[in-house]
């Protein structure tokens, strides 16, 4: 069998890099797939042109490429073989009058329809002449996939300050006329927006899974200390004191709720937790009759005003659930960090005043469960393509954990070749194709199985040859600058965590508030991208890895939390600001996932323009 599969290589022209290993592969492919050698290397043929590999020589790092590419061919002609009913309509016969042929115009990228409504986008095309990762993009729509026969595509789901103007305009512009892309991008080309990371998280290679109770009894210190501290310091409220200490005048105490016993929060079990230099650490019940409205959860830090006359319950009378705002951003970063940011070189032509951005955000699964095709991830590229976005900010789960075929072990590679043949590849090629403009952040979530299980995580350990100014990751949360517009985002679901353990209660008289946004705004009010406490089933939380990393240690102008739960933009109220009273505010962003069992889900597209007031967002069904 390999004499005869080097004896057609030989025939077509072909030599091998690493003879011996290659024909091995290729016989074992023959077999399993039942091909002939001939059949074999015709194949490969299909595979070196649309892989537009240069030269006749068959390298060994090709071989997954090429198996996945037999796999993916396999797959369509035994999808072909079911569909064996078939529905003639009029279409149908004026093909067959005209002697047009269906696979023939498939083939051809033309000019996508003009847009039926303002909420509906044409469906883009992938512009990008390689094969990205092992599907080749000749047919596309001959994957016959529940998400490749979706009648609804790129549709605008929720938009927020969709105000027109010039940018916006002549961005509409080069999306009715895809033919002039290649032109028009030579021409005018994409601004790089700069990038500034923040924050100290664990490094690459870390040690995990040794934290002690002392560490985590010294974190849940500190954030009382810290949180007692900044209250004081604001000079609204005085010394917190012992709420422990039955006493007959009305004091302020500063501590961390928690439940007293199993089972949900609720106004019978809720305590406080005060420092261990104020009450040794001792927990008192609190009476929370007295407030007209609240919204609480375990590990969340308070300020609460009120009095204790019998020593075994604080009857509260004030809540204070958020630290006031610093005057400045950058107060709470540390001195060396201060430094990093004064030293940074920006891009040529980015002015360091420049606050614009133009970004596309989207969370995993990045494939539907049906397969591993990765589908949706190609779409979005192919999107941003077009639309040229600054920044391309993806969440994980990449490889997710809960995939079926994950899980069933049924996968003929490693999670970490899965992972860099369709994930780093396919980013590879677009933003090759991009241009050096382009830049895309990834940030790894506990359900990647190619990644540490634990939380806070290090980024992932990726050095793309020539590509690392444009392909970054980031620690798990993680807190950066783009273009001075300042994002946190973290892929851990917290909003659906708060959600299951939040307690809260309305005025009477009082407008209801939105429940995401409340959520929404524990996060920043805490100034925690993980306040819950003990933490949700199943989330590695780890106190020895730098707790700090989990600290938000500016106001972030746009916060990232992909959940479960329906996707959202929401503008927050973060309160005033200095003398001059500034209101500050915040964008916090839900994009879904991107990918839902067998369909598709939904991405984000944000510009921002200065502040939260005069920005615009898109919610995107794929």
């Amino acid at each position: 069998m390999e004499d005869e599969v080097k004896a057609e290589f030989n025939n077509s022209g072909f030599t091998f890099d690493k003879e011996k290993e290659i024909l091995q592969k290729c016989a074992t492919f023959c077999i399993n797939f039942r091909l002939t050698p001939a059949d074999l290397v015709s194949s490969w043929e299909i595979y070196y042109l649309n892989r537009q590999i240069n030269g006749t020589v068959v390298e060994d790092a090709e071989m997954d490429g090429f198996l996945g590419y037999l796999q993916s061919q396999q797959k369509v002609a035994i999808d072909e073989k079911e569909l064996d009913l078939h529905i003639y309509s009029s279409r149908d016969v004026d093909m067959i009058l005209n002697d047009e042929d269906e696979d023939i115009k498939e083939d051809v990228l033309g000019t996508p329809p003009p847009f039926k409504s303002q909420n509906h986008y044409s469906e883009p095309s992938d512009s990008t002449p390689q094969t990205i990762g092992n599907i080749s993009s000749g047919k596309p729509s001959k994957l016959a996939t529940p998400f490749g026969r979706r009648t609804d595509k790129l549709v605008v789901k929720f938009s927020i300050n969709n105000k027109p103007n010039t940018e916006n305009g002549e961005k509409e512009d080069d999306n009715e006329n895809h033919e002039d892309d290649d032109i028009i991008r030579k021409v005018k080309p994409g601004k790089r927006c700069s990038l500034i990371v923040h924050g100290s998280g664990p490094e690459i290679g870390c040690r995990f899974m040794h934290d002690r109770i002392e560490d985590r009894f010294n974190a849940l210190e500190n954030r009382i200390s810290k949180y007692a501290t900044a209250l004081v310091s604001s000079g609204q409220y005085e010394e917190p004191l012992d709420p422990t200490v039955s006493s007959q005048k009305i004091i302020f105490t500063v501590g961390m709720i928690y439940c007293d016993g199993e089972g949900h929060l609720n106004e019978k079990s809720t305590l406080l937790q005060s420092s261990a230099e104020h009450s040794g650490g001792q927990r008192v019940r609190i009476e929370l009759q007295n407030l007209s409205q609240f919204s609480i959860f375990p590990g969340q830090l308070v300020g609460i005003e009120g009095i204790n006359p019998s020593g075994h319950c604080f009857i509260a009378s004030k809540l204070v659930d958020s630290i006031p705002l610093p005057i400045a951003d950058d107060a709470n970063l540390p001195p060396a960090k201060k430094q990093a940011l004064d030293q940074e070189i920006l891009p040529v032509g980015v002015s360091s005043t420049q606050t614009e951005l133009s970004v596309i955000i989207a969370s995993g699964p990045f494939t539907t469960t049906d397969n591993l095709l990765f589908e949706p991830l190609r779409e979005l590229l192919a999107y941003a393509s077009k639309t040229l976005p600054q920044l391309l900010i993806l969440l994980g789960p990449f490889i997710d954990s809960e995939h079926p075929e994950i899980k069933k072990g049924t996968v003929d590679r490693s999670f970490d070749e899965i992972f860099r043949a369709e994930i780093l590849r396919r980013l590879q090629d677009h933003v090759e194709y991009m241009g050096s403009h382009a830049r895309v952040v990834l940030v790894p979530s506990i359900r990647d199985a190619n990644h540490d299980f634990v939380f806070p995580q290090p980024a992932f350990d990726i050095h793309p040859a020539n590509l690392r100014h444009q392909i970054t990751s980031l620690t798990n949360p993680g807190l950066f600058e783009a273009n001075q517009v300042k994002i946190g985002c973290c892929s851990v679901d917290i909003l659906k965590h708060l959600s299951g353990e939040e307690i809260s209660r309305n005025p009477k008289d009082g407008k209801l508030s939105d429940r995401m946004s409340r959520l929404a705004n524990h996060i920043i009010s805490q100034r925690s991208f993980y306040p819950l406490y003990p933490p949700a089933e199943g989330i590695p939380l780890d106190f020895s890895l730098a707790p700090e990393a989990l600290n938000i240690s500016l106001i972030p102008d746009i916060l990232i939390l992909p959940s479960d739960m329906k996707h959202f933009v929401k503008v927050l109220s973060l309160g005033e600001r200095g003398e001059e009273k500034e209101q500050v505010k915040c964008i916090c962003v839900n994009p879904g996932r991107l990918a839902k069992g067998e369909g598709g889900g939904t991405f984000v597209e944000l510009n921002y323009y200065g502040n939260p007031d005069t920005s615009n967002a898109s919610i995107i069904g794929i």
